[in-house]
């Protein structure tokens, strides 16, 4: 893993545990042209497993986090993060797999990512 990458999930890492109060256990992200692509593995607090539990639950904690994620990002990306890229963020698709606890979140810069 370069450095970059690890400085990446970093990022990642600890804005997810001030927003949910857990950050994921594991983060694998691979640099592509403009996009940063990420899997986040264990995502999910014991709180929201339970909610989960449920059908109708499963649906509210998905949403939860999903709408959460991406309404921050909109605000503004996480500190940090646009020096280290060294580009612009202009988009990000995020969106969680409730059952299983896998998150995927797809970045998109303006220029393309140099290792």
């Amino acid at each position: 893993m370069s450095k970059k990458v690890h400085e990446f999930n970093d990022i990642i890492r600890k804005l997810r545990k001030e927003l949910f109060g857990k950050g994921p256990e594991r983060i694998h992200t691979v640099f592509v042209e403009n996009m940063a692509v990420s899997t986040l593995y264990g995502n999910m607090t014991p709180t929201e497993r339970f909610i989960a539990s449920t059908p109708e639950g499963l649906q509210i904690v998905r949403a939860a986090r999903t709408r959460m994620i991406q309404e921050l990002y909109t605000k503004e990306p996480p500190a940090g993060m646009e020096e280290l890229i060294g580009s612009k963020l202009l988009h990000l698709f995020s969106d969680i797999k409730i059952e299983e606890d896998v998150a995927i979140s797809v970045f998109i810069f303006e220029d393309i990512i140099s290792e």
